[in-house]
């Protein structure tokens, strides 16, 4: 697989003089998403971890349900960048083929841009009573999720999207786009027959209205980030019943929706729940 990250030469000015050198950068190459033959998607995409990729970006598309969906992976370079080809079940195939026909319309048809809003705003899908944690918890996976973000040191210029389960332990993707990472964290999650609703998705971005869709469709309940949320994506959580954390530093932290989640009382007992 590509290298995600490569040395460019740049000029530096520092103490009053211009100084040549290097810096290194993230890769950013194009990632077309093709299920049986027909292309679904072409996202600009980190090349590492593309086979997580393709399964949680099919996954929270809501194309698959499982992995065991996927009959077969190919991942393909070419010069243009890679494509990750996936063959379906009969039952992915029927659910992609009455998507298709629903979003496909002539050119200037109004209905057809009130769908394509419909699609952009719904809901996201309701998610079960999930895990509980600690602020301690929260501070400790947020810390351990930052020494994991191998390209993020390297480049500077990555997101990162961590799983923290219950006994504390994390499951890390990275990629130059915070939905991209949550995806391929996702597709690891569910390639490794982990239930994400038992523990908490931690993230280096801001919230935005596609990371708590996306989170709900993996199920997981709890969703903390290092920046602030959308006003749309604090009211999806909470429609969700989703528990929203964010502005994650090292002081502390703010909940937006559903802060049951968050264990006060048991602090020293529990961290995980």
């Amino acid at each position: 697989m590509t290298n995600p990250a490569k040395p460019l030469q740049r000029l530096a000015w520092r103490d009053g003089a211009m100084r040549e050198g290097t810096r290194i950068a993230a890769e950013e190459v194009p990632v077309a998403i093709v299920h049986d033959g027909a292309t679904y998607a072409v996202m600009m995409a980190s090349p590492v971890d593309l086979e997580d990729f393709a399964v949680g970006f099919s996954l929270t598309e809501g194309v698959i349900e499982t992995p065991s969906e996927v009959e077969d992976l190919e991942l393909v370079e070419t010069e243009l960048g890679w494509v990750a080809r996936l063959w379906l079940t009969k039952r992915s195939r029927d659910v992609l083929s009455a998507r298709r026909r629903r979003l496909t319309g002539p050119a200037g048809c109004g209905l057809c841009g009130v769908e394509s809003l419909s699609e952009a705003n719904k809901p996201a899908r309701p998610v079960g009573e999930g895990a509980s944690l600690t602020p301690l918890a929260l501070a400790e996976g947020f810390d351990a999720m930052s020494q994991q973000q191998t390209l993020g040191r390297l480049t500077r210029a990555v997101h990162a999207a961590a799983f923290l389960a219950p006994d504390g332990t994390l499951t890390v993707r990275e990629d130059v786009g915070r939905h991209n990472a949550l995806d391929k964290l996702i597709g690891a999650l569910a390639r490794q027959g982990i239930d994400a609703s038992t523990g908490a998705i931690l993230m280096t971005s801001r919230v935005s209205v596609e990371l708590v869709q996306k989170a709900a469709m993996a199920g997981c309940a709890l969703l903390a980030a290092v920046s602030a949320p959308s006003t749309l994506a604090v009211k999806l959580a909470d429609d969700a019943g989703m528990t929203m954390v964010a502005v994650a530093r090292s002081d502390g932290f703010e909940v937006f929706s559903h802060p049951h989640r968050i264990l006060i009382e048991t602090e020293e007992q529990t961290r995980v729940a």
